[in-house]
Order: structure tokens, then sequence, then C-alpha cells
């Protein structure tokens, strides 16, 4: 199991990267098929490891750091991503998990289907019905303002009619057409690698005098956070923002879950006589009651799904294995290819997964191999072609190629691992990429480049040094490529930084199998970054009551907990606390739903409830109260259904408050049971 925990991490990295280049950079380095590929891979594996469903950053956050040379804007609402599917019987099991949430049966559940444009995702504000801001996703949660930009698309709704909300968030789609991509790289020299790209780069023009000598196009087909209602379906919606004013895509259309495979044929086969790039369809639940009820998970809805179009595959040559170092000394093998178009995205490098794949597929430097991208992102070698003359096996490196230490298997780990700990420099140098990175601290100019340079110099040993680079502005300024101007910018960001959120420090410290999905669960199960501390240090003591509140936190498994503890049994791990506590100050975590009745409560749920329980846990999560699986004195509700168990007797004996179903409900605000 340690060995698919590994191969999770690699595939965490991996998707980071991705996600860094396509939407930060608008420079995909692999195609969409490639990057679901991965994504699609990491969810499998935490889909045998329940226990692992930290989800890590990449799974977890959705898009890239917006763009340094606009202004930010915070999403009321945040702009989240979607799940993904690739055939009828992966979207058997998309329905499948919407009926064991809601606790459905047969009741048949009604769609609208889009066409899943490729382009960028953008959210328009509107007060008093005027349009006031259009921002990018962003990292989901902050976009960059591209409002003067967006006043250039004659589709655009400057103002609303008088039934619109006095304040709305309109989320769509904007993108180029083939023509107008095609006839936009016939009259420049820099030419764009497809649609999306020219797209992206297009809006993302400091100077709007460009954006507006590009041909940029708009669908609008989601909403944000709204003043008042709009609609009870989201076909109703779609209807109301094409009165309004919106283009909204005319092949978008209302079906029954049975409808949906057809529809899926009917969109592959037009595909390409289509006047737009699109990589899929998008299936939403019609009845927004019901959405609201299905919510989020992670950083997609479970309410929709996007249905892929199969992958692409193309052959090339495998020009040569690396091998990189990761911040847990995980070796990652990776094949850098000859460059080769895929769906019109470059590939340069493709994923070898770990040394027993390679051996697998007998992969060797030098063969012909065959690609594919699956769902548009990191390309996979399906098969070796055909061997290079003369090529010989791939002997996996058993020593550290940064530091030259042993890298073992221990047990059954699929990946090795170089033993070099902290003294290996690669090591160190991918936990303070982490610790800046944008799920962490989001130190603006502390890319990997600077952080490396950083530590070459010796300015960068540990992640407290980070805040004393401003001490250091002067030598940093005479440095080559620097200069006062950028170096006081560096300060400026670094300072900017000292105050943080306890999910975000807790992710910013690179514990192993805590992604940031994890960093928010014990965040908000603590509270205070002094509370999850001394909890942590008591926790170390088997039997004890700490240790247990741990185990007992839902989403936290015992390999969680054990790598948790183990961070805290180190000394150097302590002392680095210790400097950073000197150095910022993170934030307790805000009540959810503050003015809930539940909010920060102790729940268990025992016995058969009328409402689905994992539709019970998430309302209860979503007002601010921690559910756990066992029964303690820091229970304050335990919510019984039918035929409870001795989880209820336990409760009696503690004396901790038993709740019908029914009480819980009004608590919750869920209204009366039927």
């Amino acid at each position: 199991m340690s060995g698919e925990k590994s191969r999770l991490e690699e595939l965490l990295a991996r998707i980071a990267a991705a996600n860094a280049a396509y939407y930060e950079r608008d420079a995909p380095e692999i195609t969409d098929a490639e990057y679901d590929a991965l994504r699609r891979e990491a969810e499998a594996i935490l889909a045998r490891h329940p226990e692992w469903r930290e989800a890590g950053a990449p799974l977890a956050r959705v898009g890239g750091r917006p763009a340094s040379g606009f202004r930010k804007i915070i999403h009321r609402t945040p702009m989240l991503s979607l799940d993904n599917v690739l055939s009828p019987e992966e979207f058997a099991e998309f329905l499948a998990r919407i009926r064991r949430f809601l606790g459905l049966k047969d009741e048949a559940l009604d769609f609208v289907a889009e066409p899943k444009i490729d382009g960028l995702s953008i959210s328009l504000t509107y007060e008093g019905r005027r349009f006031v801001t259009g921002a990018t996703r962003g990292d989901g949660i902050e976009g960059e303002d591209v409002t003067a930009n967006m006043l250039t698309l004659r589709e655009l709704p400057r103002e609303l009619p008088g039934d619109a909300p006095d304040f709305i968030e309109i989320r769509g789609e904007v993108y180029m057409t083939k023509a107008d991509f095609l006839a936009l790289n016939e009259a420049q020299e820099r030419k764009f690698a497809n649609p999306r790209n020219a797209a992206a780069g297009s809006l993302r023009q400091l100077d709007p005098a460009v954006t507006a000598r590009r041909r940029l196009s708009l669908f609008a087909y989601a909403q944000g956070e709204s003043s008042a209602p709009v609609a009870k379906t989201h076909w109703q919606y779609l209807q109301t923002l094409k009165r309004w004013g919106f283009p909204v895509n005319p092949l978008s259309r209302p079906v029954k879950e049975g409808e949906a495979a057809a529809f899926q044929a009917e969109m592959a086969a037009s595909r390409a006589d289509l006047p737009y790039d699109i990589d899929g369809v998008v299936y939403k639940v019609d009845d927004l009651a019901l959405q609201s009820r299905l919510g989020f998970v992670g950083r997609a809805p479970r309410w929709a799904v996007a249905w892929k179009f199969p992958a692409e595959r193309a052959s090339t040559t495998l020009e040569d294995i690396e091998i990189q170092v990761g911040r847990t000394g995980a070796l990652t093998p990776r094949a850098r290819l000859k460059p080769v178009n895929i769906g019109g995205v470059l590939v340069t490098y493709a994923t070898l997964h770990n040394e027993d794949e390679i051996v697998r597929k007998d992969i060797r430097i030098g063969d012909t191999v065959e690609l594919q991208r699956a769902g548009d992102v990191i390309p996979q070698i399906l098969r070796v072609l055909r061997h290079a003359p003369g090529s010989r096996p791939f002997a996996f490196p058993d020593h550290c190629p940064v530091c030259g230490a042993l890298a073992l298997r221990v047990d059954d780990d699929v990946v090795r691992r170089c033993t070099g700990g902290l003294s290996c420099p690669a090591q160190v140098v991918e936990r303070l990429i982490h610790f800046c990175s944008r799920g962490a601290f989001d130190i603006e100019g502390m890319g990997e480049k600077t952080v490396r340079e950083f530590h070459e110099a010796g300015l960068l040993k540990s992640a407290p040094d980070v805040f004393a680079l401003p001490r250091h502005e002067a030598e940093i300024a005479a440095r080559e490529g620097w200069g006062p101007v950028s170096a006081a910018r560096l300060t400026a960001a670094i300072e900017a930084r000292r105050e943080i959120s306890l999910a975000r420090f807790i992710y910013a410290l690179g514990i192993r199998r805590i992604g940031e999905t994890n960093a928010r669960l014990l965040a908000r199960h603590y509270g205070s970054y002094r509370h999850w501390r001394e909890a942590m240090l008591a926790a170390r003591t088997i039997g004890s009551e700490a240790r247990q509140e741990l185990g007992d936190i839902s989403g936290i498994g015992p390999a969680i907990a054990q790598d948790l503890l183990a961070f805290f049994a180190e000394a150097h791990n302590l002392q680095t606390l210790a400097r950073l506590e000197r150095e910022v100050r993170v934030r307790d975590e805000p009540a959810a739903a503050r003015h809930s009745p539940l909010s920060g409560k102790v729940i268990v749920f025992t016995g058969t409830l009328t409402m689905a329980r994992p539709e019970a846990k998430s309302r209860a999560e979503a007002l601010g109260a921690k559910v756990t699986e066992s029964v303690s004195k820091k229970t304050d509700y335990v919510v019984v259904g039918a035929e409870p168990g001795s989880k209820a007797r336990k409760a009696a004996e503690l004396g901790v408050k038993i709740l019908t179903e029914a009480e819980f409900r009004e608590l919750a605000g869920l209204g009366g049971m039927e």
C-alpha cells in the first residue's frame, strides 16, 4: 500500500506542474487527455485507499495562481472544476453516486447537456443590474480583473433588465472560434498552439486594445452568487440568460439520464464540423434544489460531470528517462520525448509512473513509443512499438541521483526513496518550493527558479529562512538578474504573507499525506494553531485522549495520523515550528456557519436515517459541525435513526445528548420529516 501512496504523491506533483503550465502560463505541456489520465489514476488510488483521501493540492485546487499584472478579485462563490468520465459505465457510476448521496432508488434524474467549450472560464459580476467586473477563474478562489478586456466583447450585455437580481455573478467561457484562431495565427509572427491558448492569451493582455483586435466569443452557462433566485431549474436559468441578452450555446438541451449516451455520440460525430473546439459534454442535474442538496466534494460539484471524448494517440521517440527526486524522497521516472503534436498540444514529456511500470512495458531509451492523451492532460506511454537497435533494459538507479544516498524500496512500496532526508538538497529544495507554493504561503516571486537560486546561494536552508530574506534585500538586489526594484517587490510579497490561515499553514509544512483537503479537516477540527500543536504533541502518547480524538476525525485514517505524529516526533520539525511562530501569525479558523446551532458541535450519526448518511454528514459539516465516528466525552450530539446500536448505548452511559433525526433536521434547517 505504501507503494501506491508514493505513486499518488508522484501523480499529485505532476498534476500541480500541469496546472501551472495550463492556467498560469497558458502553455500546456501535456494534452487534456494526458492530464485527465493523471487525475483519474490518482482518483482510482484514492478510491482503493480512502484513508489517503487528502486529495492533495492539485486535486483539491482548480486553476493556477492569478497573474501578477492584474488586480486580484475574490470570487463570492468559488469557481470550481468538474470531475470527468470517459465511458457509459463511468457515467452510470456518476448517477449511482448521486443516488447514494441522496438516498434515491429508481427515480429518474433530469439533466441539462452542454457541449464543453475549450476556452477560458470567466465570472461576470453585475451590481445594480450593471456590469461592474469580469474576472478569470485564477485558482478558483481568486482571479484576475479583466474587466477592461471583457468590455471589448460585443456579445457582453452591459446592463440587465429590470427582473434581474440587484447582484449576480454569471459564469461562462471566453473562447476563440477555429476561423478566428487561424486568422490570428496567419496575421502574427508568434503562433498560438490552439484556440484555447489564443483565447487565454488574448483575454489576459494588459493592453485592452490588443484584446479588442482579436475576435473573442462568449458563452454563458452558470451562476455564482445571486441576491435573489433566478430560476428553479438550470434549463430555466439558461433561458433567462438568453432573454437577458447573453449568448447561450444553442446545442445545449434537457436530457433524461437514459438519453445522455445518445447525445454524447451525436456531439462526438459532429465535433469536427463545429465552429469551435469542444472536448466533451457537461451533464448537470437540472433541478437547482437537488444541486443545492448535493453540494460539492473537494474541487468539484456532485451534481455535474464532464463526459470527455476518447483519448487521442500518437507515436514518437523516447529520447531519455529522467529521474526526479520529490520532497518525500521519492524517485520518479519521466520520459523525455521527441516533441509530438497530439490534439493541438505539443507534448515533450510523459509519465512513466514507477520502475515496475518501466519493467512491465520494457521501456528503453531510444524506443519508438505510442502515447495517449486521455481526457486531454498528462500523457502516458501505452506501449513500445519497437526497440531501438542495440538498446538495453533501463537500469533504475539504486542511489539518489542528487545526493548519492541509497535509494530503497521498503516493504511493498512501488517507489524507491532517497534515504538522505534533509541532507539531500533535492528534498530540501522541493520542500521549500512546496512551502512557497500557491496552496501554501503563496509567495509571489518565490517560484521554483528563485527557490533553487537562493538555496544554492545559502540564503535558504529551511522554511523559516524565507521570512529572513527581507533582511538580505540589498544582497539580493546585487545578484545577477535582480535589482533594487525586483528585490523590493520580493520583500513586499514576503511581508504580505506573514499572516496565514491555519489550513494553509498545516499544508505548507509538507507533512506526508497532508494535502489541502486533510489540512482543512484538521484546521476545522482544532480551530487554532495552538490547539492543533498541543493536540499533536499530546497524541504522541499511545492510548491518550488526544490520540483517540485524532483517530475519530472523519477522513483522517490511521496512515495519515501516523505521518502526523511522526512529524511531531522529530526534534528538528519542532524547532522549525518554533522559528515559524516568531515569523508568522496563524489565523484561527473562522467558525463555519457561525450562527448555526450546530457550529462547533461534535456529532456522531448512528442507525438508519430517512435521509442518506452522506448527505446528513455533509449538511452537518457545512453548518460548522465536526462529524466523528465514535462517541466520547467530547461528543455533543448523537443523532439516532432506526436500530442505532452500541453508539447510542455509549452516549447514554456518558450522558451525551441524543437527538432524533427530526430534531437534527430542525437544528440543521432541513425542515420536518415527511
